[in-house]
């Protein structure tokens, strides 16, 4: 008797072919979805910037979109009436959130005067405990408004129009300086990354756990130090901005000259508050444009050799602090301004972030029609 050979069941091949090929389907749709950034609706009318606050060797920023405002870090204790100084010229009358990226006292220092100066919303830190007196006092600061938070990795909210999402600390770390809050600020196609004084080990988990990291704009971590900003930590970044806030002549070396080339690897434009003090960042939602004080103009990430230019940016824009109104530079009221008042803007959109309105008519003092309309 003839054994009967089975004919290969071509269903069954057919079916596990068809399976295999939807689930890589699958695979390469997520890919592409986390390797997209995230692009949120823009409102008519919305505004968004970051001010970064020339505090020395230390760290401050002052995220404000449509109106609401979040502070992260207040850099040294010495800093504090400063910070609330550059608040109120800002405009801000309340702080939805306050952020201590963590506990060294070039980051939450200053915090203080601000948790003092106005209603705060929530206060966010990686930590409810410190030994030192910097952190005891901010601790005791936040407590009217139910003491200090500690967000987790993955959690998000709304600052206006823009979402803060948040990406680390992803666990308990020995090193303070990594177990800074990274927190991703998206508005519309930009995205901005502030990382504390984050260094490689949490740079790499988070690289390791597929976090989209890329952004239009990074604050530097660690003051421009070698312990961070490494290479394949900027190569899945890829900024067009870095902003380094640092000390003039610090004694640390900040910033590397390996981290400034790294920069320069990646094409990033630097920004350097030793060079040029307070730094605005805006972004319409598609576009960033940065200003900075009305100091020297020079390469802040030059190639060896390069040597500085001396050419001094001119303000388009001359604002009063006591009017709350701007100027054309050649108007009579921008002439006459008294020196504490005055105030160089180098955009309109400068201008408006800072809560000014374009003037117009007769200036005050009547030496002259104002021509800024």
């Amino acid at each position: 008797m003839k054994k009967r050979h089975r004919r290969p069941d071509n269903r069954k091949l057919f079916a596990l072919i068809l399976i295999l090929l939807l689930l890589l389907a699958v695979m390469a749709y997520q890919s592409q979805a986390q390797s997209q950034p995230v692009s949120l609706p823009v409102p008519d009318g919305s505004q968004f910037s970051v001010h970064f606050i020339d505090v020395g060797q230390a760290d401050s920023a002052l995220v404000q979109c449509d109106g609401e405002y979040m502070l992260i870090d207040g850099g040294n204790v010495a800093d504090s009436s400063l910070v609330v100084s550059y608040l109120r010229s800002a405009g801000v009358d309340e702080l939805e959130y306050v952020v201590c990226t963590h506990a060294h006292e070039d980051h939450v220092g200053g915090l203080s005067g601000p948790l003092n100066a106005f209603p705060v919303e929530t206060v966010y830190a990686p930590v409810t405990e410190y030994e030192s007196r910097a952190f005891t006092n901010f601790s005791n600061y936040a407590q009217p408004y139910g003491g200090i938070q500690i967000p987790q990795a993955g959690d998000s909210f709304m600052l206006g129009a823009a979402k803060v999402e948040v990406l680390g600390p992803l666990k308990e770390y020995e090193e303070t300086n990594d177990t800074s809050i990274v927190l991703k600020v998206t508005y519309g196609s930009t995205s901005f990354l502030f990382t504390g004084d984050m260094e490689e080990a949490a740079e790499h988990d988070l690289m390791d756990a597929r976090t989209d990291l890329s952004a239009t704009v990074l604050k530097a971590g660690h003051h421009g130090s070698i312990t961070s900003s490494s290479y394949v930590f900027l190569r899945e970044v890829m900024p067009k901005y870095v902003v380094i806030s640092v000390g003039e002549d610090n004694s640390y070396g900040h910033p590397s000259e390996e981290v400034l080339s790294r920069y320069r690897d990646v094409k990033a434009e630097v920004y350097r508050t030793d060079m040029q003090g307070n730094i605005l960042a805006v972004s319409d939602g598609e576009t960033v444009t940065s200003t900075s004080q009305s100091k020297p103009q020079w390469p802040t990430n030059p190639t060896e050799g390069q040597q500085p230019s001396q050419q001094i940016d001119k303000p388009a824009y001359i604002g009063n602090s006591g009017t709350m109104k701007f100027h054309k530079p050649d108007c009579a009221s921008a002439k006459d301004m008294a020196k504490e008042n005055r105030v160089e803007f180098f955009s309109r959109q400068e201008a408006s972030a800072q809560g000014m309105s374009l003037a117009g008519g007769v200036s005050r003092k009547g030496s002259g029609r104002c021509r800024c309309p």
